[in-house]
């Protein structure tokens, strides 16, 4: 029987990258011999994180519409007309049996070159707000993949299945490496650990709120562990002392990361909140309010909604964030309720849920 091929779609960010290699990893669990092929955006993250994960990727000339009147904006339809072309090309040579889309621009070419070539083609909406890519595609698409409720307002109610967000397997059993990552970062077990994770290009609102509330921090006995994102790294790195206060540009090692944390601060992107809800840590949740539809904080809410996490919006920063990070890490009873509600709703097979609708799809 000939080998199973399968063509992913996802970028721009990590919240499109990690669910496609998350999906492309159960394939090949499934099919050991299937063959893969990844089509992102030239000049993104995915052109350099999709290798890195073992997996060939080809570039789309394609990027998003910018909200001020742009020279890019002017080349969309080119660029667009372009990325149609290339992705029929792809797609005539390595004949895939399913296309799927994780979201980002790159996807839009590719699946609907998929859907007009007969190929069939699943989506994998992340957010409980669809980007407009997803919403483009979800008319010809056979399944719609997604984590939240609701979606039927712009989704086909029937091409809808619940799955939840994939995620990366490895994190599934960070409770029992907690002393291997204490060693590996080389903290002490003594003090209580705080993680911050801007998203995998950072957060500037985040970066300067931690900058400013570094001294205050350690003055109430914690040591922190810092994702600054690539693009302030070098603005932060200066804080790093290798002991109280680690600061990374990217972390490779997310199970270790998440295992040595006993709190957290987010960004509340729809991969990373359903990692966090898989971790089972105390979060707050400090929502980007630069997305489409405020989505990030309608992700916060349906955990904050059901007792799973605390939330605070960049307005109330400057005013709240010392009442309450000072008041939850005095109370290791909200503590408690907080890892326990949080991880009530955790989809710990939605991977394996997303690559059995994308089997059904197979001639």
């Amino acid at each position: 029987m000939a080998a199973k091929r399968f063509i992913l779609s996802g970028g721009g960010t990590g919240g499109h990258i990690y669910p496609a290699i998350a999906i492309a990893n159960e394939l090949k669990t499934r099919f050991p011999d299937c063959e893969i092929l990844f089509v992102g955006a030239q000049d993104k993250m995915e052109m350099q994180k999709v290798p890195q994960a073992g997996y060939k990727i080809k570039g789309l000339w394609i990027a998003g519409i910018q909200r001020r009147l742009t020279f890019d904006n002017a080349l969309f339809p080119v660029k667009l007309i372009n990325s149609l072309f290339r992705s029929r090309k792809i797609i005539r040579e390595f004949k895939p049996d399913v296309a799927i889309g994780t979201g980002g621009f790159a996807s839009g070419p590719l699946l609907r070159a998929a859907e007009s070539m007969g190929v069939p083609t699943v989506i994998q909406e992340q957010n409980s707000y669809p980007g407009i890519t997803n919403k483009w595609l979800s008319k010809k698409a056979n399944a719609i993949c997604v984590a939240y409720d609701k979606l039927d307002r712009f989704f086909p109610a029937s091409k809808i299945v619940f799955t939840g967000n994939p995620v990366r397997q490895d994190l599934i059993t960070v409770e029992d490496k907690r002393e291997e990552a204490i060693n590996h970062f080389e903290l002490d077990p003594n003090k209580k650990t705080l993680l911050i994770l801007g998203g995998s290009l950072g957060s500037r609102r985040i970066n300067q709120l931690i900058a400013k509330e570094l001294g205050w921090l350690l003055e109430q006995g914690v040591q922190v562990l810092w994702q600054c994102g690539r693009l302030y790294y070098e603005e932060y790195r200066h804080y790093h002392d290798g002991k109280q206060v680690q600061v990374m540009s990217f972390v490779d090692r997310m199970d270790l990361v998440y295992a040595a944390a006993d709190m957290i601060i987010s960004r509340s992107g729809a991969s990373s909140v359903s990692e966090l809800c898989i971790v089972g840590k105390p979060v707050v949740f400090i929502p980007s309010p630069n997305v489409a539809e405020d989505h990030q904080t309608k992700n916060a809410q349906a955990v904050v909604s059901k007792g799973g996490a605390l939330l605070l919006k960049e307005s109330q920063l400057d005013a709240e964030f010392e009442s309450t990070f000072s008041a939850l890490l005095a109370n290791n009873e909200q503590q408690q309720e907080l890892r326990e509600n949080i991880k009530k709703l955790a989809k710990v097979n939605a991977t394996k849920d997303i690559v059995e609708e994308i089997i059904k799809l197979i001639k």
